[in-house]
């Protein structure tokens, strides 16, 4: 996908091409991933690093920013410290770290303690930085965990309309979750008076993981987390979540035009799924599904069920979800949202051969298990599988 703002080209010498990403949150661990697979999650989160140096080699880009959250926290364990810094230490172009709100410039902060390398710039102040004759960054570094005013007008108020090309590089929200509008909201019509009278050429984003371009003018943008970080929800009516993450931004600008390029780089999956059951052709369907991801053991996959299904469905569902948990990075059920019931057919259990306490064992736990009480409808399971096999 490309968004261009005009088609005009300017001349090379007042043109620019670099990678715009943010929020790599470096050292970032998420609950729901066993050892073996959060170690895969971490070599992920490191390639990222290398998939930038990449890009910018393919695409002849002069340097990289990384709008904020570079790493998780300010208090990272020495190894994962030592592999990033490796990571941006081979880069082939120099980068410009933002700090963000995961890793604010406190007096503890990463970037003070180790961040001390030949082709890495800190912004870490409101004041251009110069990258080459005729092309500048202006940073609005996070002091604090919580910002308690927006920073980047904060650093536009320092500076005056040029002839250089300016990106600006924040990180922070245009609009409010909630009713209440916070103090540290970035100002959308301000940065763009600011973009049309030239004070600056481009504001790079971080915060949002999800790639998306901002306002009217094609110059302000959401990297989006090169790696994705969070669920995309595909539940009817709640779609959400990590719409368009896993991309990198390469963006070529003048004064009179810009083309952006979204660029895939991210390897894992995040979704949240949800399905409504209620025969075997629907379970056979529910696994096809599962099945047909291509990269397992870098998907993550929590799942709604909803619905009723008799004994056989039930013990193919629960088998093939038994199978395939393993080959996942996670694959588990979203338990507030699970309404499934099982309901035996007459025809189901007058073909059992059981008799006697064992029948009517099966009748109350049959029951049971119809309103959702995940015991009874392991020991139905149990009991089911054994009769079969006897």
């Amino acid at each position: 996908m490309n968004s261009s703002a005009s088609s005009a080209q300017g001349s090379s010498a007042h043109q620019v091409t670099f990678i715009h990403s943010s929020d790599l949150q470096l050292g970032m661990k998420r609950a729901f991933l066993d050892a073996d697979a959060q170690s895969r999650f971490d070599d992920a989160r490191i390639r990222s690093v290398q998939r930038l140096g990449e890009l910018a080699r393919e695409r002849d880009a002069e340097f990289i920013v990384v709008a904020g959250d570079v790493f998780e926290h300010n208090s990272l364990d020495r190894r994962t410290t030592g592999r990033a810094l490796e990571a941006f230490a081979k880069l082939p172009v120099p980068v410009y770290l933002l700090p963000g709100n995961h890793d604010p410039l406190v007096a503890d902060s990463i970037f003070q303690r180790t961040v001390r390398l030949d082709n890495v710039t800190v912004l870490d102040s409101f004041e251009p930085v110069q990258v080459r004759e005729g092309v500048e960054l202006l940073g609005a570094p996070l002091v604090a965990k919580y910002a308690t005013e927006d920073l980047v007008a904060k650093a536009l108020r320092n500076v005056a309309p040029t002839d250089n090309i300016r990106i600006m590089v924040g990180h922070g929200q245009v609009e409010a979750y909630s009713s209440e509008r916070s103090a540290d909201l970035i100002d959308l019509p301000n940065v763009e008076a600011h973009l049309a009278d030239g004070t600056i050429d481009y504001l790079a984003l971080g915060d949002t993981h999800s790639t998306a371009s901002l306002g009217s003018s094609g110059r302000v943008w959401f990297s989006g987390a090169p790696e994705t970080t969070d669920f995309q929800d595909h539940t009817p009516g709640t779609a959400g979540g990590e719409t368009d993450s896993g991309n990198t931004l390469v963006v070529t600008l003048n004064k009179e035009s810009i083309n952006v390029e979204p660029v895939p780089v991210g390897t894992w999956v995040f979704d949240a799924l949800y399905w409504q059951v209620t025969d075997m052709d629907d379970v056979e369907r529910l696994l096809a599904e599962l099945e047909a991801y291509e990269n397992k053991s870098r998907t993550v996959i929590k799942y709604a069920l909803s619905g009723t299904l008799g004994l056989e469905a039930t013990r193919r569902l629960e088998e093939g979800l038994d199978k395939l948990e393993p080959v996942f990075a996670a694959l588990y059920e979203r338990t507030r949202l699970m309404d499934l019931h099982l309901e035996p057919g007459e025809d189901e259990l007058t073909a059992l051969p059981l008799t006697g306490f064992a029948r009517s064992a099966m009748s109350e736990l049959a029951q049971s298990a119809g309103q959702q009480d995940p015991t009874a409808r392991d020991a139905v399971n149990l009991l089911f599988r054994l009769s079969q096999e006897g």
